[in-house]
């Protein structure tokens, strides 16, 4: 009687081991609910409004609500001392969910610790380095593969073959898709050791003015280009990104800012003087405006780059800061210019068309007055 009195405050202190744990699973996932857009916010610095965001938000909550329904239907449904699938189906979710979770915030606290603080569209976020980036990728697996030992251990191959046939698999499946993301992910470390390309930098992908962006974050397998000509998102996965030409705007190879220039086709029967009489007063009407993003202590350098069969190309070199602006910069003085050329009767106009048009117009006169 003793040994089954014993026993059955074993059990009554096993229910209410049990319950308290259940009940204490219930609160925390309900609480993570109620807090996920706080605590998402503070650990990613994301905009509430980005799509990425949002879909992080969810996939946070649907995790917390699988674990909440698989642990109420256990709890309702299956014995207690029982080891079915409704066990086993709540102890996969709460391990997946630890491992995302976890995951998420070593990642916050290894950017926080091994990475570099920077202001990014007026707003100080701490971006990914080489060192934390190699972290990241050191505890991404390692708690993959403590999640994928823990969940094949709980579907129930325990024996040491069944395991290693279901790892042996996913080692393959590995091994033969390596060429898909091996090279994006060597190619992102490269890059961020290399920090010719960081979050917040203005990079020109090649010679084409449409290929201006502010580089918004380099992930694991791409990078994310804000396209300052279109204003729209630009992924472009890391290994292509290292075939590009890339000019980083924001890295100035001097105090006086980015050396920028514009050129101009000018007809020789344009006088030396008079051509930089007309740059020198257009940087003159550009300093009165404020408007036009040039650091106007340093003087514009203006001279001759090339003398064709048509036309002088002229060059006229100027300094700027801030690179964010460099497209409606060059826009705001090109018009100042060519305002400037109109008032002194210098003409833009490429002088093979020009003539071209005239000895067309002329033509047609002719024959309209016989």
């Amino acid at each position: 009687m003793d040994y089954i009195h014993t026993l059955m405050s074993d059990h009554v202190g096993l229910d209410r081991l049990l319950d308290a744990k259940v009940i204490s699973v219930l609160i925390i996932n309900i609480l993570l609910i109620l807090f996920s857009r706080r605590i998402l916010k503070a650990v990613s610095h994301m905009n509430e409004q980005d799509s990425k965001f949002i879909f992080r938000l969810n996939i946070f909550r649907a995790l917390n609500l699988l674990i909440i329904f698989a642990f109420g239907y256990y709890h309702v449904s299956e014995p207690v001392a029982s080891k079915g699938w409704g066990l086993r189906l709540a102890s996969v979710l709460v391990v997946l969910y630890l491992s995302y979770f976890s995951t998420y915030l070593l990642h916050y606290i290894i950017r926080l610790r091994y990475g570099k603080s920077r202001e990014i569209n007026g707003e100080r976020q701490h971006i990914d380095t080489y060192n934390s980036r190699i972290l990241n990728i050191f505890t991404t697996l390692l708690i993959f593969i403590m999640t994928l030992i823990a969940v094949v251990r709980i579907l129930g191959f325990g024996s040491i073959l069944e395991a290693g046939g279901v790892l042996g698999f996913i080692g393959v499946f590995l091994a033969l898709t390596q060429s898909t993301w091996a090279p994006d992910i060597l190619s992102g470390l490269i890059i961020l050791n290399s920090g010719i390309v960081e979050a917040g930098d203005v990079i020109e992908l090649g010679d084409d003015d449409c290929s201006i962006g502010t580089v918004h974050k380099t992930k694991v397998f791409h990078t994310e280009i804000l396209n300052l000509t279109n204003n729209h998102r630009v992924m472009i996965k890391n290994s292509m990104l290292r075939d590009y030409k890339i000019n980083n705007l924001s890295k100035f190879a001097s105090a006086k800012g980015l050396r920028e220039r514009l050129l101009f086709n000018i007809d020789y029967a344009a006088k030396e003087e008079k051509v930089r009489e007309m740059f020198l007063a257009a940087f003159e009407d550009a300093n009165e405006s404020r408007e036009i993003a040039i650091d106007f202590q340093y003087p514009p350098e203006i001279g001759v780059s090339d003398t064709g069969d048509y036309a002088v190309l002229w060059t006229v070199y100027y300094y700027t800061k801030d690179v964010r602006n460099i497209i409606k910069t060059r826009q705001q003085f090109r018009e100042t210019i060519l305002k400037t050329s109109k008032k002194l009767g210098i003409s833009l106009a490429t002088p093979q068309l020009h003539r071209l048009e005239e000895f067309i117009s002329g033509e047609r006169a002719a024959k309209n007055n016989k």
